[in-house]
């Protein structure tokens, strides 16, 4: 299959920053990518190195009950440790 068989709905190039961290909460440690890109109307791309699971999330979504532990299968004390951590970035 060559780049013309496929139906592209966009390939742009764009210019992102990338930040990497390692912190210990008081519950977990925590191993993160964190992408800021204009692509999503000013949230971020949170990747957890450990799992192997992402988001996309800006300051609604911290404020969203259980969406940290659903996305990324963490607990109650685990995701509140997160969320302190990401709220510095809005």
């Amino acid at each position: 299959m060559s780049n013309g068989d496929f139906f592209f709905l966009y390939d742009e190039n764009e210019e992102t920053q990338t930040r990497f961290v390692s912190f210990m909460g008081e519950t977990n440690r925590f191993d993160l990518g964190i992408t800021m890109t204009d692509r999503f109307y000013g949230k971020m791309i949170v990747f957890n190195i450990q799992s192997n699971r992402f988001a996309i999330i800006g300051p609604d979504d911290l404020e969203e009950p259980g969406y940290l532990e659903r996305v990324y299968d963490i607990g109650e004390d685990e995701a509140e440790e997160l969320k302190q951590y990401l709220s510095t970035f809005f």
